[in-house]
């Protein structure tokens, strides 16, 4: 009987550090086929500086669009959490995160954001140089954003790809929708105005919410 138990003892230590190793082992996958050093310090760093443009471009603008631009946002990034679920395609296998990667939900919130601010530098400078040259720069930043997603294999190229394409064609819809349907008559309603302003801060204060949670879930 003493013998069988050490045996079973045995055999789940064994079990236990395998599992311990099978992690490790992801991990370390994750971190070498990412690559490290500068593109993996710019990934993690990609977010905030997207979040830094979105931010100071609705400082610049503090108008109504600029508040439907952030509950446009905060859509954006529901319904890719809600395409993951129903589309419920894996990530690629160097990394150890388990939630579905189907749209790349960085890819699309930068799309969006990306899309939205070369959009607003054309309705502030017309179609010139200098806002050809800013749109191009944006968007160009927006994409090597994007491509460390795949570059750090957290994400496939046709995720990235997919939400790209939906968080740019989101934008799209959700400045028009603003121009033809909204922005005459926010003007002149002030219900209005309130109405969407509380919308947007109720909407800012979830989303944060929401950051901050996951940030304390990813830290356990």
């Amino acid at each position: 009987m003493t013998g069988l138990v050490k045996r079973f003892g045995c055999r789940d230590g064994n079990e236990q550090i395998g599992a311990v190793e099978k992690e490790s082992f992801i991990k370390g996958n994750e971190m070498v086929a990412g690559g490290g050093g500068i593109e993996a310090i710019l990934n993690h760093l990609s977010k905030w500086v997207v979040s830094g443009l979105f931010a100071s471009i609705i400082l610049v603008r503090h108008d109504g669009a600029a508040l439907w631009a952030i509950i446009g946002s905060v859509s954006n990034s529901a319904l890719s959490v809600v395409l993951k679920r129903i589309l419920n395609q894996e990530r690629p296998d160097t990394t150890s995160r388990t939630d579905p990667g189907m749209p790349s939900t960085h890819a699309q919130s930068i799309s969006f954001i990306s899309v939205f601010a070369v959009l607003s530098v054309m309705e502030w400078l017309g179609t010139n140089k200098v806002s050809l040259f800013l749109s191009g720069f944006i968007l160009a930043l927006g994409s090597y954003f994007i491509r460390l997603r795949v570059s750090q294999k957290l994400h496939t190229s046709s995720q990235v790809v997919v939400g790209a394409i939906v968080g740019s064609i989101f934008c799209i819809v959700w400045y028009t929708t603003w121009n033809l349907l909204l922005f005459e008559a926010f003007e002149s309603s002030l219900l209005l105005q309130i109405s969407l302003f509380l919308v947007a801060a109720s909407f800012s204060l979830a989303f944060a919410a929401h950051v901050v949670l996951n940030w304390f879930k990813d830290d356990r």
